[in-house]
């Protein structure tokens, strides 16, 4: 089965905190475009209790930019197709291929908040006392949302849907 994708340029960017959403220009209704994911890393306790390294093995994730502010940063994107992370941590050599292909309406505020509208699978990165799921790496699937408020603070609400645990694959 084919999924569309979620995630990341915006998602990386905000997870290990890379570029800021309104640092991305475009206008709306131009059709979609390439939204590539970057590579990451976390240190040892910001994720898991080790060091991971992410990087995409399939990235067909592509945008369309539905609104802008009045600055010309993008205010609502959808983003879809397909993306695998390969989680690596960098102290055993471990990894796991994670199918991050998701689908997904992106609010994007003034504030710097944001709002996920999600259908299937995204990675998402939660630091010590940074959002309502634990400190981990997790893949969530399903139908929910993602905010993540102005302080970088996530919430995910489940409408239905899994959460699996990455650190947990490659302990």
């Amino acid at each position: 089965m084919r999924r569309a994708v979620v995630v990341l340029p915006a998602l990386v960017a905000v997870l290990w905190g890379a570029v800021p959403a309104s640092a991305v220009s475009a206008a709306p209704g131009t059709g979609w475009e390439p939204a590539p994911a970057t590579p990451w890393d976390v240190p040892a306790g910001a994720r898991c209790d080790f060091p991971v390294h992410g990087e995409p093995v399939v990235d067909e994730v592509v945008r369309r930019v539905l609104s802008v502010g009045p600055d010309g940063s993008p205010r609502r994107v959808v983003y879809k197709g397909d993306l695998v992370v390969r989680v690596t941590n960098t102290d055993s050599g471990a990894s796991h291929d994670a199918d991050a292909s998701g689908t997904a309406v992106v609010d994007y505020r003034a504030d710097g908040s944001q709002t996920w509208r999600v259908r299937g699978p995204v990675l998402v990165g939660v630091a010590e006392n940074g959002g309502n799921l634990p400190r981990g790496l997790y893949l969530v699937d399903g139908v929910y949302t993602l905010h993540i408020g102005s302080t970088g603070y996530k919430t995910v609400t489940m409408a239905h849907g899994t959460l699996d645990e990455l650190c947990s694959h490659i302990d």
